[in-house]
């Protein structure tokens, strides 16, 4: 594959959290049908963080990784909910719904943000918890920062009093919709249905229980000149639709977990890889937890500080 020029979509960075005492997340469980219902190993998923940041090491993807010795927050492996960058040197920090996964936010995350790259600001909206109102980051949206829309799954993580907050001071347009798997079961983040890279979408379109709305969700993104890879519920239920675009050394990557890989068709791989290598992270203890790589990785989509 041709080297490509940088894209806005794809972060050549990011922030990952290596858990100690991972384990499955009981306050998630009632509104996360991805979940498994019983323990997990702490030290496979200790060894699968360790091993997906050193893959994308190597394909050159500059990965910040911390590590999580507590056992108070089952879910910290999943740092994209609580902060997201944005270019121009902005950090968003996000209000969680789930009481025990607001101690994920870790000052010395932003602190390492602000030595390694440039940032101008800092918006909080983890006071709207106070208010019920959550916004569970790159959970509960996912980002066009090319065409500038938020794409939001209607929930309990998603207050549109905070989404509209957020693409107010983010200059995103909001474009929300309900979404629910065949068994009529609401999504509960949208970053399952759905994954944006810089020329393609991941989506699973017939999710979205609106007729009319997911026509719209479509051109939306076909009008952004994306080639829209509609996915299955079975794909979505093996978590393809959780992936992300990162920019490598050798061009972008698109990484998915094996199971998302292994759940897509020849002719899918084909259209993602027309601009996109294709690199599986193996994470099934990860996944037992309700979510994916992407879940796992905050990209960062600052400006970096010249290193010495």
């Amino acid at each position: 594959m041709m080297l490509r020029a940088l894209s806005v979509q794809a972060p050549g960075a990011a922030v990952m959290i290596r858990p100690h005492h991972f384990t499955v997340n009981t306050q998630t469980a009632a509104d996360n049908a991805f979940q498994a219902d019983h323990p997990a190993d702490a030290a496979a998923a200790h060894a699968e963080i360790t091993r997906a940041a050193e893959v994308l090491r190597a394909h050159g993807v500059r990965v910040h990784l911390f590590e999580d010795q507590t056992r108070d927050t089952p879910d910290s492996v999943f740092p994209n909910n609580w902060f997201s960058t944005h270019a121009g040197g902005h950090v968003a920090i996000y209000p969680m719904k789930p009481e025990n996964r607001r101690a994920e936010r870790r000052t010395d995350v932003i602190e390492m943000l602000k030595r390694a790259y440039r940032v101008q600001d800092i918006i909080d909206y983890s006071g709207l918890e106070a208010d019920g109102l959550f916004l569970e980051g790159t959970g509960a949206m996912v980002l066009d920062h090319i065409d500038r829309v938020a794409y939001a799954v209607e929930s309990h993580r998603t207050s549109p009093i905070a989404l509209e907050r957020f693409c107010t001071h983010f200059n995103y347009e909001p474009m929300a919709f309900a979404a629910a798997d065949a068994g009529g079961v609401p999504v509960y983040h949208t970053n399952v249905l759905m994954c944006i890279g810089t020329e393609f979408a991941l989506i699973g379109l017939g999710m979205i229980t609106d007729p009319a709305r997911r026509a719209e969700v479509r051109q939306r993104l076909e009008l952004s000149g994306r080639d829209v890879i509609d996915l299955t519920d079975a794909q979505i239920a093996a978590f393809a639709g959780n992936a992300i675009e990162l920019q490598g050394a050798a061009g972008r990557i698109l990484a998915l977990s094996s199971t998302a890989l292994n759940a897509l068709t020849g002719d899918q791989k084909a259209r993602i890889e027309a601009s996109a290598t294709l690199v599986p992270l193996d994470i099934p203890t990860i996944e037992m937890a309700g979510g994916s790589v992407r879940c796992t990785i905050a990209g960062i989509h600052l400006s970096p500080r010249p290193q010495v």
